[in-house]
């Protein structure tokens, strides 16, 4: 099936159809691309976590042809840093939340301004534990959909928290993520990341990460365990990796983090 392809150039006027389900209802996923030196950052990543989530939720699939040279074509525009956001909407549908007759996807490219992430990424963050816990829904589970109201709201309690970021649990208390980005931690010497079967997001540099390190595998982490780690980061597909210096009242050794920084990514 062709997808509409809309490239946003001017963000403070979208041009999104009122009658697309990913506005109406959240349903629909999305990707956020690095665009370094006129290049996608892990785009075959990015296309098959988008591919997963569309076959999970029953969206007709796209060209993903087409899809791909459009994104390729939005980088080769921009030789400097920039991020180019990928949303993949079902489609144009009736009122009512049920999909039926809904089989061209719209799928919307925009671009932003790269973050500066350089101090985080030398110098480490200081992050604590959000309040807010995350839904379990283990049919929504790992997918980048733009359901994002939990993060929202965790942005928000970030903003008063003081802290770089926060550390997320689900409702059984086990920690899952950041409140945009995944995250690893030290114990017992050995390196780990939380599974993401019941909540949170797998990200593509998580998926890097463990492709390349293949001896981190997935461990559960309660929150009743949080003292016993030795080392802990947060990484992204605009982060990268980026270590925890203070962990609430607790300061954590960055060294094991600057020694996988220069392994995984130089």
């Amino acid at each position: 099936m062709s997808a509409e392809i809309i490239i946003i150039n001017d963000a403070a006027q979208p041009q999104i159809a009122a009658g697309c389900r990913a506005l109406q209802y959240g349903d629909g996923v999305f990707t956020t691309i690095a665009i370094k030196h006129g290049q996608p950052e892990l785009w075959p990543l990015h296309m098959a976590r988008l591919q997963l989530a569309v076959s999970r939720l029953a969206i007709t699939a796209p060209d993903w042809q087409a899809i791909s040279d459009a994104v390729y074509q939005q980088a080769a525009a921009h030789p400097k840093p920039i991020v180019l956001k990928l949303l993949l909407s079902r489609g144009i549908g009736g009122r009512g939340y049920a999909p039926a007759n809904c089989t061209r996807p719209l799928v919307y490219l925009y671009t932003a301004a790269m973050p500066d992430y350089r101090q985080w990424q030398q110098q480490g963050l200081n992050v604590g534990v959000a309040k807010l816990q995350l839904s379990i829904q283990p049919a929504l589970a790992g997918l980048k959909h733009t359901n994002r109201l939990e993060q929202v709201l965790l942005k928000q309690e970030l903003a008063q928290s003081g802290y770089d970021d926060l550390l997320v649990a689900d409702q059984q208390q086990q920690l899952t993520e950041a409140t945009a980005a995944n995250i690893f931690y030290q114990l017992n010497d050995a390196w780990y990341t939380p599974p993401l079967h019941l909540a949170g997001v797998a990200g593509v540099m998580r998926q890097q990460i463990l492709m390349s390190k293949p001896e981190i595998i997935e461990r559960t982490l309660p929150l009743a365990e949080l003292e016993q780690i030795q080392a802990l980061f947060l990484t992204n597909a605009l982060l990268g990796i980026a270590p925890v210096r203070q962990l609430a009242e607790r300061t954590l050794s960055i060294n094991a983090v600057k020694q996988l920084q220069q392994e995984i990514l130089c």
